[in-house]
């Protein structure tokens, strides 16, 4: 039988260098995918947007500082019941202490809504410390800066701490509330973090997938 001849099965090398299993590879791009979306930062951009909390606190302080100043300049320039026209009837100055919330509204719970406002303070810091977006930190930067200024009075001005009353001097034709700075930069903040949900900007700095339309065009082609 010096003819037959067996042939053995070639020996398979496996080179260090080959690529990894189909399924490794998808199990990396998934992780990198997850990862980037806890993160917060854009899918396929790899870059994690920068923490926002500095952004929120100028302009806190910017709406405080000037809350505090106008009020210190009405209640040392202004008499109550002595009101200033700015345009005729439709814009005028009009010193007024206000013991309720915000154009003048809940009189008779001051002591609450102070700690109503602390509350909001309180939890607008806690929000800022993981916010990533500049659109929120605008928002709340506003809302922030309004209700410390308003709380100043509470806890600061007569009749003492906690029953203090809020100096309102800004009013706009007969029909509308008396009011201050604080009083409109939230509600400017809180119209703006509306608007900011409505449109998915989260707070993290992506976007949620129904005010994300990018991925409907794309599928539309």
């Amino acid at each position: 039988m010096s003819g037959v001849s067996i042939d053995r099965p070639r020996e398979q090398h496996i080179d260090d260098h080959d690529d990894p299993p189909h399924e490794t590879a998808e199990a990396v791009g998934e992780s990198r995918a997850e990862s980037r979306s806890e993160s917060g930062g854009e899918p396929g951009s790899g870059l994690l947007p920068r923490r926002t909390l500095p952004v929120l606190l100028l302009i806190a302080a910017v709406v405080f500082a000037l809350d505090l100043g106008t009020k210190c300049l009405v209640v040392a320039r202004m008499t109550p019941g002595e009101p200033i026209s700015i345009i005729g009837d439709l814009v005028r100055l009009v010193l007024i202490r206000n013991p309720g919330a915000a154009f003048s509204m809940a009189t008779g719970m001051t002591w609450l809504l102070t700690l109503i406002a602390a509350a909001v303070v309180v939890g607008v810091i806690r929000i800022g410390r993981s916010l990533r977006s500049a659109g929120w930190a605008v928002g709340l930067g506003l809302v922030l800066g309004g209700a410390v200024g308003n709380l100043a009075d509470r806890l600061f001005r007569a009749p003492g701490p906690l029953q203090g009353h809020v100096v309102d001097f800004i009013s706009v034709t007969k029909w509308w509330p008396v009011f201050n700075v604080a009083d409109s930069s939230i509600v400017c903040g809180a119209i703006l973090l509306v608007v900011l949900t409505v449109f998915g900007f989260e707070p993290s700095g992506g976007r949620t997938r129904s005010g994300d339309t990018s991925g409907v065009a794309g599928e539309a082609k």
